[in-house]
């Protein structure tokens, strides 16, 4: 399918997007036309070599480093970015992290670290973002997910509780804010990213990330193209939906 102009005239910021799934939806943006701002964290390099590459396909694009963990960040971030790129049409809230560990050796940081990267972010990026969206009547909000939040795991409970916030988190602001903006959520099942790696994994939850009906793990790019869908018009039915890209690892 041609997606060219899709998303034309419009600003996207994408959470998390100096590699894996953010970086695929940065360039699936910006190859729909949008200027799309970059959000990392400590990844000065790969921020820019996304960033050059997404200016290159539409013209326009920025790299902004910010912890969406704190508020502060966030709201600066956004700040910028609208002073730079315009108002922010669209948001991907893609930031995340993981962690295998047993739960009765999970610290309060522990949980923190992943509860608060996965599902905090979300609340304080959209707080700052929503507004405007509002003042604006319109906008899309795409909120990355996980098939493990249908699922659970052992030894993953923080991150499957993070990502199932994720989907009440995503159907409540629907409600709340529609029809003028849509918010939506993708739920990814095993994708070929840093994330799946033994950094993150022991080798027999890597074995079971492959052991689905589709008998392979995804490209980033197969998840990209359900969140360009969901934010451009075609996707204008859309409400608190939460879209299975995971190769039959959760069939709803």
């Amino acid at each position: 399918m041609n997606t060219s102009g899709l998303l034309a005239g419009r600003t996207a910021l994408i959470t998390g997007a100096a590699t894996g799934i953010g970086r695929a939806i940065a360039l699936a943006f910006a190859h729909a036309g949008a200027r799309v701002a970059v959000n990392h964290l400590r990844q000065d390099v790969l921020a820019e070599e996304v960033r050059a590459a997404c200016a290159k396909a539409s013209g326009s694009a920025l790299a902004v480093e910010a912890d969406v963990r704190h508020a502060g960040q966030v709201q600066a971030m956004v700040d910028g970015i609208e002073a730079q790129l315009g108002a922010i049409d669209v948001l991907v809230n893609n930031a995340g992290v993981i962690q295998e560990r047993a739960f009765l050796d999970l610290s309060e940081d522990d949980w923190d670290a992943v509860v608060d990267t996965d599902l905090k972010s979300m609340f304080l990026v959209c707080r700052a973002v929503l507004p405007g969206m509002q003042a604006r009547g319109r906008g899309s909000v795409i909120n990355i997910a996980s098939e493990l939040g249908h699922l659970g795991r052992a030894l993953y409970v923080p991150y499957c509780a993070a990502k199932a916030g994720v989907m009440g988190f995503t159907r409540a602001l629907a409600r709340e804010f529609a029809p003028a903006i849509r918010v939506n959520a993708i739920a990814p099942g095993p994708v070929d990213t840093p994330m799946l790696s033994l950094d993150h994994m022991s080798p027999q939850v890597l074995e079971a990330e492959r052991a689905i009906p589709a008998a392979r793990v995804g490209h980033p790019d197969e998840i990209a193209a359900a969140a360009l869908f969901l934010a451009s018009d075609q996707a204008s039915f859309f409400y608190g939906q939460v879209l299975g890209a995971n190769g039959g690892a959760h069939m709803a």
